[in-house]
């Protein structure tokens, strides 16, 4: 091989005929890309800035399916309990989960819980203790971010559930910063109003806005998707220029606004007027937003949010997500190297 020709040349070069390839033959797009990965990966050339991945939930016994989806192409996992982690071993899943991903180039994302820590109740706190628990375990996992709900005072105005959410997220906010993590707040309404609701305050910009001057910390910040703006019918995208910077992890979930029912039977009636869809079927061009979230130096995970689309359910599901990753891919493009002359 002559000095013009590197070895880092050959990987790359390597890289690019793989992905050509890929293109041109769809049923080997996975393992294409898998090998591309890995290639520039050990050429010490430029990874993915932005990888794209899929939700796993913990009663799905994550190292099990991760291991059965793994060869469709997915490149990041967020493991997410719901309330709690219950009687879940994180040791002995962190360590499954490794060793799972072991031969690949994919990562977990995150962890998350999605509960209310401000309600008051038992089961809230039992929520309280899974992100300290989340926020301890979570380099055993190789990730640097814990998310999930806000949480809320239980049918209060949102800000009247600040200094409760003070309370509670300061100590975890501290505990997350000892470790180096950061904590996204996800942004999902869960029927809640500014008025009332009993979940989740983080839903709307000038909800972020309290919860940001309660909390002025970097590491702490927002997990983002379209589809929560979209059902309030916020355009996601000029939001998204202005919080890019507070955005630490997204989730790969639109919405579909049926403006057909919106004129003739309002938001309020007996015909809903949204959906929400997996990315790729719904209403924003996820080209632009992985635009944005680049132009505002972001470097992380796009996680697949499935198991919501009305269409691409059931026996469809991973019909729809391994979709939703191959759009994904090609909204983020291939990367090309340079010429090195």
């Amino acid at each position: 091989m002559s000095d013009t020709r590197t070895r880092r040349s050959f990987l790359k070069e390597s890289a690019l005929f793989a992905a050509g390839a890929a293109a041109l033959f769809p049923g080997e797009q996975a393992a294409a890309d898998h090998e591309a990965a890995l290639q520039f990966a050990a050429a010490g050339g430029k990874q993915d800035d932005i990888r794209i991945g899929t939700l796993v939930q913990s009663h799905m016994n994550p190292p099990v399916y991760i291991r059965e989806i793994l060869h469709h192409g997915f490149e990041s996992f967020q493991i997410t309990f719901w309330k709690d982690i219950g009687d879940s071993d994180l040791d002995r899943m962190a360590g499954e989960v490794r060793e799972v991903l072991a031969d690949s180039d994919a990562v977990i994302s995150s962890v998350a819980v999605y509960g209310n820590p401000l309600g008051g109740r038992p089961q809230d706190e039992d929520t309280i203790r899974s992100w300290e628990m989340l926020i301890d375990k979570a380099h055993l996992f190789g990730c640097d971010i814990v998310a999930g709900f806000t949480g809320r005072v239980i049918d209060e105005p949102i800000d009247q559930s600040i200094p409760r959410f003070k309370e509670i997220f300061g100590p975890l906010a501290s505990r997350a910063a000892d470790k180096g993590l950061r904590i996204a707040f996800e942004n999902c309404e869960m029927g809640g109003t500014w008025k009332t609701g009993g979940w989740n305050i983080a839903h709307n910009p000038a909800a972020w806005e309290l919860i940001f001057d309660a909390l002025p910390y970097d590491h702490i910040g927002l997990e983002w998707e379209p589809c929560h703006q979209l059902v309030q019918l916020i355009d996601p995208i000029p939001q998204l220029r202005k919080w890019a910077p507070k955005v630490f992890h997204l989730h790969g979930k639109d919405a579909t606004v049926q403006w057909d029912v919106v004129r003739t039977y309002g938001i309020g009636g007996a015909r809903p007027f949204v959906h929400h869809r997996t990315a790729g079927f719904g209403d924003t061009n996820w080209t632009e937003v992985i635009s944005i979230m680049r132009q505002a130096g972001f470097q992380g995970c796009i996680d697949i949010e499935g198991w919501h689309d009305p269409v691409y359910k059931d026996e469809l599901e991973m019909t729809g997500q391994v979709h939703s990753l191959n759009y994904l891919k090609k909204c983020r493009t291939v990367f090309v190297p340079n010429p090195e002359a």
